[in-house]
């Protein structure tokens, strides 16, 4: 009932009020039997003649995206979700009650109607009704899908119209599922066993991250929402589950921008006997086989320029990455590394060692010039507290991150299953976190414990989903890949 709400004054939803109701005084449906999309009519019937009425029945429903009156013909374009229909309302055919209800057909309103396909002298496919249902009134008019819904914020907020005006919205959050159904198909194609692991923590560890913190009630304990999933899943290793995979939410309590939302979607896998090197492998297949399936090729166009995501990928040392980019070798020996990282415009902090300096510099000068897929490898012990030392040189690790178009995609690492180096890193995580590093780790004591029962040598890999999502739909902000991102409330 809708007799004892207030409505806004606006003339034109008051019109469409008046016709809700009446529509509700004499009951509107609550199903609607839909025999085909419209993608199937335009699918089945794409080689018919103009002209031609056939005698196929077919009932199809959607919103009215279009509306056209002459005389005693009403034209409606529908839109479901494979694409648009056209109805072809003859009130000769139809009769003066059904013509009249047709009438009340507003754009916006979602309708059924059940008919013959048919083209129109100029060829238009469509339904020809023999009746025509309103399933529900669409009481506000909707905007001007040319005008009304181009800022990127205003279609974020008011996410439904800009699935309703804007067919490439659709494509991109269709596309999405695409890309992770496949990708939980690559993992499980290769025996990897997807899991779930808590998202609400009693601290919130593995990954260099603030996080967002709650409390709850009947334990009378602060909590934390996860910032990764990796020590949990690595748990699932120690417990002898060799090859696990988690497709989920993570909560990051920083910064938004073209890149960054405070809550986004990875991809965790662990993989017991592998290492690095095996984790690189998995990586380009499984990307380009995504590519493969969702967008037919491996060859794809982003911001304008053309990216090759067929294997193999090149591999680079962080170190030759940031020599490369100031024109000058860089170590983590050289003794006017702070100097130099300065002149490069990054501020070091005092607490920063050489492979803080270096990695620092990296994301400031090295990262940008990383356009075609890119494996940048042995990163810095400093930085990866987690990952397993390089044999070679232990003050780097076995660790790589994918990068694309400037932008890292994946991160993974040969994992790091010594209990006793993993104690030391975590003491020295939690000395940083005393000193106000708020994104360094506390020591997670359980996890320590796990590793001293054993874990087998063992690959790991996180892969940005929604950032894999920008890259094979072509846009520029993780905004117009989430349905529903974080913004700030609206006054």
């Amino acid at each position: 009932m809708t007799d004892d709400l207030e409505f806004p004054v606006d003339p034109l939803m008051a019109g469409r009020l008046e016709q809700y109701q009446e529509l509700l005084a004499e009951g509107l449906p609550t199903r609607y039997e839909r025999t085909h999309m419209a993608a199937d009519i335009h699918a089945a019937y794409a080689g018919l003649e103009p002209g031609t009425v056939t005698d196929e029945e077919v009932s199809v429903a959607g919103r009215v995206m279009l509306r056209r009156s002459f005389g005693k013909l009403l034209f409606f374009t529908v839109q479901d979700m494979s694409g648009t229909i056209q109805l072809f309302v003859d009130k000769g055919l139809i009769g003066e009650d059904a013509f009249r209800r047709a009438e009340m057909i507003d754009l916006g309103d979602w309708v059924g109607a059940r008919g013959v396909v048919m083209t129109t002298k100029k060829g238009e496919l469509s339904v020809r009704p023999g009746e025509i249902t309103i399933l529900q009134k669409s009481l506000r008019p909707l905007p001007d899908k040319w005008h009304g819904l181009t800022d990127v914020e205003a279609r974020s907020r008011r996410r439904y119209l800009d699935l309703i005006a804007n067919p490439e919205s659709r494509w991109v959050a269709l596309t999405r599922a695409k890309i992770v159904s496949e990708l939980r198909r690559q993992f499980e194609a290769r025996g990897y066993v997807e899991v779930e692991t808590p998202v609400l923590l009693s601290q919130a560890t593995g990954a260099n991250a603030r996080p967002f913190r709650t409390h709850h009630n009947a334990l009378d304990q602060d909590m934390y929402l996860r910032i990764a999933t990796e020590l949990y899943l690595k748990r699932l290793i120690v417990g002898g589950i060799e090859k696990v995979f988690e497709i989920g939410r993570i909560f990051r309590n920083e910064g938004i921008d073209a890149t960054h939302n405070p809550e986004f979607t990875m991809l965790e896998s662990y993989e017991a006997f592998a290492d690095y090197e095996d984790i690189m492998r998995l990586v380009e297949e499984v990307i380009s086989a995504v590519a493969e399936e969702t967008l037919g090729t491996t060859k794809i166009t982003y911001q304008g320029r053309t990216i090759d995501l067929t294997p193999p990928y090149r591999r680079v040392r962080l170190l030759d990455v940031v020599s490369e980019a100031v024109g000058e070798e860089v170590t983590l020996d050289r003794p006017d590394l702070r100097q130099l990282v300065t002149r490069f415009g990054v501020e070091p902090q005092d607490d920063w060692g050489p492979g803080k300096l270096v990695f620092e510099l990296f994301e400031e000068v090295g990262e940008e010039r990383l356009w075609e897929p890119t494996f940048v490898t042995h990163y810095p012990t400093e930085v990866s507290p987690l990952a397993a030392r390089n044999r070679e040189d232990p003050r780097l690790t076995d660790r790589f991150e994918l990068y694309i178009a400037g932008s890292e995609y994946a991160n993974a690492f040969t994992e790091l299953n010594d209990p006793i180096d993993q104690r030391r890193r975590f003491e020295a995580q939690a000395a940083a976190r005393a000193a106000g590093d708020e994104e360094a780790h506390p020591i997670d004591e359980d996890f320590i414990m796990a590793l001293e029962y054993g874990m087998p040598p063992t690959g790991g890999l996180g892969i940005g989903v929604d950032r894999l999502v920008m890259l094979l739909t072509d846009r520029s902000h993780i905004r117009e890949v989430i349905l529903f991102p974080t913004l700030r409330a609206e006054n």
